[in-house]
């Protein structure tokens, strides 16, 4: 069976690739960080998520030697020139403490009305392999903030986003309605016609 890293340790990102790679390319496991022995995580220093992306999958690239897919996402938000963007995950100071960054969220936002609260999810995925290709796409998801947090799946700024056409928050989304439509589904399955392509002969 073939091997995959998802550079991250995320688990609820590590299940939905896992979820999506089941069925588009079997026989292929999928592995997160938590899987491999650990390595020193350089910062990202990336401008763009692109850039990190590459950046997470080149690292485990050559740490591992395993074929590696890295993403970065993140909330860009009209209102704030397109910010948290690529500083989504530690807007608050603290990275990954999701309740402290919606919270920072809402109260920058707190003064904006109704009409003028849009946002994208941004994702961008690269796929690098061992013989040094590399993949990347960017996918966005857009939606509108709302003023109170609902529903209890996802993680990040899910239970603060309404997706267009949706009135549910992503957090109120079963998984897999998620990924079906957001950012991370659609990159991850762009992506998969190559990671197929890269590992279906291995």
């Amino acid at each position: 069976m073939s091997k995959l890293l998802l550079a991250t340790r995320n688990a609820g990102k590590l299940a939905e690739l896992q979820r999506l790679l089941a069925t588009a390319v079997p026989g292929v496991e999928v592995l997160g960080l938590r899987d491999v022995p650990e390595y020193p995580e350089a910062p990202e220093t990336g401008a763009t998520f692109e850039e990190n992306a590459l950046l997470k999958a080149r690292e485990a690239v050559r740490y591992t030697g395993l074929p590696a897919v890295a993403d970065d996402s993140g909330l860009a938000v009209d209102a704030l020139n397109g910010m948290p963007g690529i500083l989504s995950a530690r807007w608050s100071g603290r990275h990954g403490d999701d309740p402290a960054n919606t919270a920072l969220l809402l109260g920058q936002l707190a003064d904006v009305p109704d009409e003028r609260r849009g946002a994208a999810f941004v994702c961008a995925a690269a796929l690098v392999t061992p013989d040094g290709g590399g993949h990347v796409l960017e996918r966005r998801w857009r939606g509108t903030v709302v003023r109170e947090p609902r529903g209890s799946n996802g993680f990040g700024y899910d239970p603060v986003f309404v997706p267009t056409g949706l009135t549910v928050t992503s957090a109120e989304l079963e998984p897999a309605e998620k990924d079906a439509i957001s950012h991370r589904g659609q990159a991850f399955a762009a992506l998969l016609p190559v990671i197929g392509e890269v590992l279906g002969g291995r």
